[in-house]
């Protein structure tokens, strides 16, 4: 083994000893302290010594124990005694410092058991690491406060709340629920609060009620994708009264073929349209269902103000037949509740639709990593290396000072000639952590 096998030249090495799964490299300090560190005086005794055990990253695949004979000194001008300090170790734990910083960044993307096997240390030290690590990355990350913020949720273990930056793509943070008094925290602590222009969200009332305490200012747009979703579902609500009408074989058949009924009309291909007109020529309830359906789009597809929206919902709601009336009933008394939010997005045309494919992103890993705790899947999203949408720092090179003469060339000459000379004019920024980029890393085992 060579000497430096550590490579901190604080150590010197005495030998190693290789065992099936470990390293153990027994050292001593190269250099004794040579003033006290209480009152700096140089007359030092030797007092004792005491062997210590600091963990490293593993070497060649096994575990690294360092054996410190460490030297306990006693200065003679003040009577105090201390412990040789030992150069590269955490303070706050028997392991090198390089070893802390190692297993926070392996924590993101692996699980802690399997890296408390490697190191050799119990699951609970890791995940005290985890959080220390994670804490530090929370207080020097700044994410940039998005104009246009998402509010959304995810089912891991039970509803959270995701927020997001429409514009950028990214997630800009994931809170423990979706409580009224969780997301106001939330905002209320928010840099730049004042600057989001609007917030797109689905029908929960909690989410509202928190923006308007905190950014009144702020215009909220209830998301389309949630309102037509509502639409698909009162047709899935027609579907399944029908089950009790129907054979098992029907039943069947019809669960199979329900992707067709949820499927736009434009897009059915020349098989499903004829499956689609089968089921609805048999059971003319369903068909009316898919009628209106259909016709619900046609509120956003025209587009246009806010008023001509409007007077389409009213067409299209009279237009509801009895027969379908309780399939539309919550998305009649959603359309009702909210409707000042839902036609903001006729002049403020922001949508959430990205984050379907963040929801399935998040499945994906929880379903990776069964076993993670909430923070633990919150942070793997968050500060995953790699993943975050950045700007660079943006120069501009300064002018020259103007120049009278020899004279004034000699005085500013010097510092303006032969050299660039910039000035930042705009930051660095940080939006968070990229949907595609976190999907890609997921695609490709690295997360």
């Amino acid at each position: 083994m060579p000497p430096n096998i550590l490579n901190i030249h604080a150590y010197k090495i005495l030998r190693v000893e290789e065992s099936e799964h470990d390293y153990h490299i027994r050292t001593e300090l190269a250099q004794s302290p040579t003033h006290c560190p209480g009152c700096g005086h140089a007359r030092l005794l030797r007092y004792g010594r005491n062997e210590q055990v600091i963990r490293d990253l593993p070497i060649h695949g096994k575990r690294v124990g360092i054996y410190v004979d460490t030297q306990r000194w006693r200065c003679q001008a003040c009577g105090k005694t201390f412990m040789e300090p030992l150069p590269a170790v955490n303070a706050k734990r028997e392991m090198t410092d390089r070893l802390v910083t190692w297993i926070g960044q392996q924590s993101l993307r692996r699980t802690f058991t399997s890296i408390a096997e490697d190191i050799g240390l119990d699951e609970k030290t890791v995940r005290n690491i985890f959080r220390d690590y994670v804490s530090e990355l929370e207080r020097s990350i700044r994410f940039e406060t998005p104009t246009w913020m998402g509010i959304d949720e995810i089912h891991i273990i039970k509803p959270r709340c995701v927020i997001s930056n429409i514009r950028s793509n990214t997630i800009v943070n994931l809170l423990p629920n979706r409580d009224k008094k969780t997301v106001i925290n939330y905002l209320g602590n928010l840099d730049g609060r004042h600057e989001i222009q609007t917030v797109a969200m689905d029908m929960w009332t909690p989410y509202r009620d928190a923006v308007q305490a905190v950014m009144p200012e702020a215009r909220i747009v209830i998301d389309k994708f949630h309102v037509v979703r509502m639409a698909n579902d009162a047709v899935e609500r027609a579907r399944k009264s029908l089950r009790e009408s129907l054979t098992p074989k029907q039943r069947r058949g019809l669960m199979h073929d329900r992707f067709v009924l949820l499927k736009r009309e434009r897009d059915l291909n020349d098989k499903e349209r004829l499956l689609l007109s089968g089921w609805t020529a048999n059971y003319p309830e369903l068909g009316e269902a898919y009628r209106l359906k259909e016709a619900f789009y046609g509120v956003y597809e025209g587009m246009g103000t806010p008023e001509q929206a409007l007077a389409r919902y009213a067409v299209w709601q009279r237009s509801v037949t009895p027969e379908v009336c309780d399939a539309f009933a919550d998305l009649i008394r959603a359309f009702t509740n909210w409707q000042p939010h839902i036609l903001a997005y006729f002049d403020h045309p922001v949508t959430n639709a990205y984050t379907e494919s963040l929801n399935s992103l998040i499945r994906v890993m929880n379903r990776l990593g069964r076993g993670y705790s909430f923070e633990a899947l919150r942070a793997k999203i968050l500060f995953t290396e790699g993943a975050h949408n950045k700007t660079k720092p943006k120069f501009r090179r300064r002018e020259a000072a103007p120049t009278v003469g020899y004279a004034m060339f000699e005085m500013v000459g010097r510092a303006s000639f032969g050299q660039d000379q910039h000035e930042v004019i705009e930051a660095a920024k940080n939006y968070g952590a990229d949907i595609s980029t976190l999907t890609r890393l997921i695609e490709e085992g690295k997360l």
